[in-house]
């Protein structure tokens, strides 16, 4: 698809969908500072509505990230949660792909009551491929979505920012796909390569782990591990990515 397609269709629809569906008291925008909230920022500003920009902090984002929108998005309010990524390992365990209590706790509890402006996306993946351009939390806290880029692809994507000329994470141009949580569960085993890059994190994910071993086994609990060391190499083994392994279950309560 060229670019004057991009420019003449998919971005104009966008506007139209933003303009559309625009609330009284303006739209939440999630901002994650990653290439499709900057394009969501940009198209409501584009689109000329009344909307407030809120980045969740989740106590575990890459320091570039930070950085990048502190110095280029300076009207976007950062949302600080009531525990951090390592508290709620204390008391959860670690987060895996079907255990992924973080993201409830650290990104999806702002906006409660307004109509959230998202860069979610069917390209993305298997499970937003379902997602429709409109939804309602079913969580409760009378939350509605809409996703106007849904149906963009990376190209797409990228090639907005092209027409726009703005910054974007220096993460990406080192080749990550992903610029949100280090060490994310969703990464599979590009945590990894998230560990070597910030050993610092990657240590107090290690520090959670052994507390949250400590908390348990002061219970008098069995646990399949002797150590919170071997519950920090299982939760980066494939063993999660399967994530049906039994051990799961160890986690509630």
């Amino acid at each position: 698809m060229s670019l004057d397609t991009l420019w003449g269709n998919k971005v104009d629809i966008a506007i139209e969908r933003i303009r559309m569906f625009e609330p009284p008291d303006g739209y939440y925008l999630a901002f994650s500072g990653g290439k499709d909230s900057q394009c969501i920022y940009h198209l409501a500003v584009a689109a000329g509505v009344k909307f407030d920009a809120h980045f969740s902090v989740t106590t575990v984002d890459p320091p570039e990230l930070l950085r990048f929108i502190k110095e280029n998005y300076p009207d976007v309010a950062w949302e600080r949660p009531e525990k951090s990524m390592f508290r709620l390992i204390v008391q959860n365990g670690m987060p895996t792909r079907l255990h992924r209590f973080c993201c409830r706790a650290l990104k999806e509890n702002g906006g409660d009551g307004r109509l959230v402006l998202t860069g979610v996306r069917w390209a993305e993946s298997v499970a937003r491929s379902r997602r429709t351009m409109t939804s309602q939390c079913d969580k409760g806290g009378g939350k509605a979505y809409l996703h106007p880029i849904i149906d963009w692809s990376d190209a797409d994507v990228w090639a907005y920012h092209n027409v726009l000329g703005v910054p974007h994470c220096v993460l990406y141009d080192e080749g990550w796909r992903r610029v949100g949580c280090v060490m994310c569960p969703m990464k599979n085993k590009e945590r990894l390569l998230d560990a070597e890059r910030w050993p610092r994190i990657a240590h107090m994910y290690r520090q959670a782990a052994e507390r949250f071993y400590e908390r348990r086994t002061a219970t008098g609990r069995t646990e399949p591990w002797h150590s919170g060391q071997e519950v920090y190499d299982w939760w980066l083994s494939d063993t999660t990515a399967d994530a049906d392994d039994g051990q799961l279950s160890l986690f509630e309560g």
